[in-house]
Order: C-alpha cells, then sequence, then structure tokens
C-alpha cells in the first residue's frame, strides 16, 4: 500500500511519566504564575483561597476525573469523544542579552518619566512620593508595552513583541509536529525546569525586608470580602481556568492513555501539583509585593496595579535585587517562556488530536497532519497580532476576563456535568471507570457530577450576574460601551454552541428521508440523545490482548 495513503497510528504516551508531565506542564503555566496572586491580590488577599479551595473540592476534582476518564475510554480528542456519551452535546467541544544593569533597575533610560524613583538601599522610603513609580513598572508598561491611553488606541504594532510572538509559534510547530512522540519528550525539561527558578525566587523574596506582611496580606483572609460574589466567581473560574476544564485538553491527553491507566489516582496527583504551584507562587509573589510595600511605605493593596503584568513587575524587581542580576533575569524570563509555551503547544497537540479524530481519513496521513499544523499555527500566529500592539494588553484583559474564564466556563460545566451524569449516567461512567482501573471511584465523585458541581456553578453564575460590576483595567480604567458588548459577545459564543448543536443534531434528525414517512418507526440508534453502548477501540484492544500486556510503565 502507498505509504501517503496508508492512515497512521494515533500513537500513545511512552510511559505514565509522560503523561503526567504533559498534563501538569500545560495546566502550570501563566496563570500560576501571575493570574493566581493577581486574583488573590484584588480579592484582599487570604480571603481568596477560602472559596478556592471549596471550588476545587465541589467542581475542580471531580471535573478533572470525569475528562480524564472520558479521553481514556474512548482514545478520542474533545469533539470525537462525546459521539460515544451523548452526541447531542458534540457542540461541547466546539467551542474549545547580557549588559552592565538589568534595565528595570534604573531610572536612567529614554523611556522613563520624572516620576520614576529608583530604589535606595540606605533609604529606603526618603524619595518616594505618592505619584511615584518604579522602574519596573515604567520598564513594562512604557518601553516592553508602550501601552496606549485606553482601547480606543490600539496603536502601532510592538515590532519586538510580534517577533516573539513568531518565534513562540515555531517553537510550537517543532514540539507538536510529531505527535505525542515529540510533545511527550520535550515536557522532560519544559515543566520541571520553571519549579527550580519558582523555588529560588521564593527564597530570595523570602529573605527581603516587608516580606512577612506581604505574606500575611496574603494568608490573613478578610470575611467581609466574602460575600462579594466577584470573589467566588473569580475563585471558580480561576479553578476551571488553571485546571483546564471545560477546555478540552484533559480529554485529548487523557486518550493517550492506555486502557488501564489508574486516571483516578493521576487525578489527585495532577490536583494536588496544579494546586500547589499556584500557592507557591503566591508566596513568591506576595512577598516581593510585601517588600515593595515597606519601601514605599504604602499599603499592600496599593503598592502595584492589579493586573496581567503584576508578575512582570513583581519578579523582575525581585531579580534586580539579587546578586548576579543578569544572571536571575535570564533564568526568569527562560522559565516564563517555559511556562507559556508548554501550555502553548499541548493545548495546540489538543486542538490537533481533536481535528485528526474527527476527520481521521483525512489528517492521519503522511505529511497532511504537517500541513494541518502549519496552517493552524499561522492562523493562531495573525490572531495574536492584536495582543501585541500598543493596546493590546486592554484585550488581553477584557479576553481573559469574559471568554478565557467566568461566566462561560461556569455555565459549560453545568451543561457537561448534565450531559454526563444525567444523560450518558453518572453509575454508567462508574462501570467504564471501574473497567478501566479495576475498581470504582469514591461514590461522592458521582454525587458531585449529579449535584453539588452543577449546582454550584449555577449558582455562582447566578449570584455573579445579580452583582454585576463592569471590568475596569487596573482598577481606574472604564472600558467603552462597545467593549463591554465584545467582551459579552464573545463569552456566550462560546456557550451558545452547546445549544445550536443540539438544534442542528435534531433538526439534522428531523430532515432524515426516512423520518418524513409515517409508516418508519425512528430507531433509537438514530436519536442524537443516545450514547453509543459499543465498545471503544481502546476496549477492544485491551481486552482482546488479555490485559495483562498493557500495564503502563513509569
Amino acid at each position: 500500500q502507498n505509504p501517503i495513503l496508508q492512515l497512521l497510528d494515533r500513537g500513545q504516551w511512552a510511559s505514565k511519566l509522560e503523561f503526567l508531565l504533559a498534563v501538569a506542564g500545560t495546566l502550570v503555566g501563566l496563570g500560576n504564575l501571575w493570574r493566581f496572586p493577581y486574583l488573590c491580590y484584588k480579592n484582599g488577599g487570604g480571603a481568596f483561597l477560602v472559596p478556592y479551595v471549596l471550588f476545587l473540592l465541589a467542581c475542580g476534582i471531580p471535573m478533572f476525573l470525569l475528562e480524564t476518564a472520558m479521553g481514556q475510554f474512548t482514545s478520542q480528542g474533545c469533539i470525537t469523544c462525546w459521539r460515544h456519551f451523548c452526541p447531542l452535546f458534540e457542540g461541547q467541544c466546539k467551542q474549545n542579552s547580557i549588559i552592565a544593569e538589568v534595565p528595570w533597575a534604573s531610572c536612567r533610560n529614554t523611556w522613563n518619566t520624572e516620576s520614576c524613583v529608583e530604589f535606595d538601599k540606605t533609604n529606603a522610603s526618603s524619595n518616594w512620593t505618592a505619584n511615584a513609580t518604579t522602574p519596573a513598572t515604567e520598564f513594562w508598561e512604557r518601553r516592553v508595552l508602550g501601552i496606549s491611553q485606553g482601547i480606543e488606541e490600539i496603536g502601532s504594532l510592538r515590532w519586538e513583541l510580534a517577533l516573539c510572538l513568531l518565534l513562540a509559534w515555531i517553537l510550537c510547530y517543532f514540539c507538536v509536529w510529531k505527535g505525542v512522540r515529540s510533545t511527550g519528550k520535550v515536557v522532560y525539561f519544559t515543566a520541571t525546569f520553571p519549579y527550580l527558578m519558582l523555588v529560588v525566587l521564593l527564597a530570595r523574596g523570602l529573605t527581603l525586608p516587608g516580606a512577612m506582611d506581604g505574606l500575611a496580606f496574603y494568608l490573613y483572609p478578610d470575611p467581609t470580602r466574602l460575600v462579594d460574589p466577584q470573589v467566588w466567581m473569580d475563585a471558580g473560574a480561576q479553578v476551571l481556568f488553571s485546571f483546564g476544564i471545560c477546555q478540552g485538553s484533559l480529554t485529548a491527553l487523557g486518550s493517550y492513555n492506555q486502557y488501564n491507566n489508574d486516571c483516578f489516582k493521576d487525578t489527585f496527583v495532577l490536583c494536588l501539583v496544579n494546586g500547589g504551584s499556584s500557592f507557591v507562587a503566591g508566596f513568591a509573589i506576595f512577598s516581593v509585593l510585601g517588600f515593595m510595600s515597606y519601601e514605599q511605605g504604602l499599603p499592600i493593596s496599593e503598592v502595584a496595579a492589579s493586573g496581567p503584568g503584576l508578575a512582570f513587575i513583581a519578579y523582575p524587581r525581585a531579580v534586580a535585587m539579587m546578586p548576579l542580576p543578569q544572571l536571575w533575569a535570564i533564568c526568569f524570563f527562560v522559565m516564563v517562556i517555559l511556562l507559556g509555551a508548554d501550555t502553548q503547544f499541548v493545548s495546540l497537540e489538543c486542538l490537533m488530536t481533536s481535528v485528526t479524530d474527527m476527520f481521521p481519513t483525512v489528517f492521519r496521513r503522511a505529511y497532511r497532519r504537517e500541513l494541518l499544523l502549519l496552517c493552524l499555527c499561522s492562523v493562531c500566529f495573525f490572531l495574536g497580532l492584536l495582543l501585541v500592539t500598543e493596546g493590546g494588553l486592554y484585550f488581553l484583559q477584557l479576553f481573559d476576563h469574559y471568554v478565557c474564564s467566568g461566566n462561560n466556563l461556569l455555565l459549560l460545566s453545568v451543561c457537561q456535568t448534565i450531559a454526563i451524569g444525567w444523560i450518558y449516567g453518572a453509575d454508567r461512567l462508574f462501570d467504564n471507570i471501574e473497567d478501566m482501573i479495576g475498581y470504582r471511584p469514591w461514590p461522592i465523585m458521582k454525587y458531585c457530577w449529579l449535584y453539588i458541581t452543577p449546582a454550584v456553578c449555577l449558582g455562582t453564575f447566578i449570584f455573579s450576574l445579580v452583582r454585576y460590576k463592569p471590568l475596569k483595567f487596573n482598577k481606574t480604567y472604564v472600558y467603552p460601551t462597545w467593549a463591554y458588548a465584545l467582551g459579552w459577545s464573545l463569552g456566550l459564543f462560546c456557550v451558545l454552541l452547546v445549544p445550536l448543536w443540539i438544534i442542528f443534531k435534531n433538526v439534522k434528525q428531523l430532515c432524515r428521508p426516512e423520518n418524513k414517512t409515517h409508516n418508519t418507526v425512528k430507531q433509537p440508534e438514530q436519536c442524537p440523545l443516545n450514547p453509543d453502548d459499543t465498545l471503544t477501540p481502546a476496549a477492544n484492544d485491551y481486552k482482546g490482548s488479555g490485559g495483562s500486556e498493557m500495564e503502563m510503565q513509569v
């Protein structure tokens, strides 16, 4: 047979460790580095940890197990796996250099303003005024971003950032082009090195004066903040966002597991790693914020702008105060690149998995996967150019608030738990998991899928709508009306794909020629609501080999 026309093997992880590192790599990313500390900072420090832990137990862990088990049981990506469980809800996943001084350490640069004040180790706060700014803040906002006055001023393209964006997508292409065989090897480095640097930065932060005040702000909960619905919605959204829930990545990565892999134990290991990484990153950030508060003589809640740039201001300041700052700066930014790239190329692999599983006869052939990957990387690069303009950060925060997190993830979680827990059947999924791992998970998981998770997510969603507050950039800039409309429209589009697909499947069913005749009885298997009870290819392969030959090697 012509090798070009031959269907290529889908592939599997070479070991369990590759799967664990790949999932940890895609989950432990920039969201842990800046988004979790930023949300703690925004929502009153330790008060945010209370709803975060509750959402982790009630929603994060049960949903993590559900999605991983779905992929492992079917050996299919996010879209095609729904054809086995509940075809009507297939729309659920159609939404998914070394210089003498580091440049942010001083105010002696062309981009600095008269308000810039350097840190004086001998007299920390004598030259600080109310309107003063730090060199790191001005370097981030004026040199790196060239940030405009508002989202109305998109401005010109920042060519340095555009070239970095291009380099990032080229890197992703070569990390993914051979499938999980190449991805599994890359994550050995990209998923482990950031932890080493995080420990180093944490150790340095804890030795700074004022660090304990920052940690006290981080850990001490303000009970009055718990009545604010935004705190609860941010906590729920962060759990769903940082754990990859309703984004298709867990299902796609789990689909490359061997059939008898213990996905139940993996769930707890990976959830502990991801949650712990966010918690430790908070220590590293708030120790530096405590020092900045000590240095500037301001309350911690006012010491830095709360936004995506928080980590890119606080962390570089810590690096600039270390011995050999050039070395630590290189290590820090390599860590940032690896955190972002790891999440980026694993997410790209998940997208590739979904598309190739939908059209295996088209794309699972020689050279066609590479061409598809090239097209996807090119499209993503051009779409990302908007975010590297002078007004790009305004769009980034708008997308982050309305699209990547918040209401849409909460509603998608409700849809997913209803589809699996009630339509497919929680007991049936328990039987599937038992068939894979040899024992039944804890019963609490079933009750989470049936009642707790959808109730918590739906309640939080309704609560957030009642107390909705428009997004503000850096707590001061108010977006124009059209920007809010754009954010809500993009967020709703992701959710509306679910009912639109249900309507499409039912209309398609009604338009079938056999359904137009009154004498024809509709067969159960024709109903888009009915799951496919046949064994999946992975189950057939496992049972055909007797099961003993497919033990996962760690």
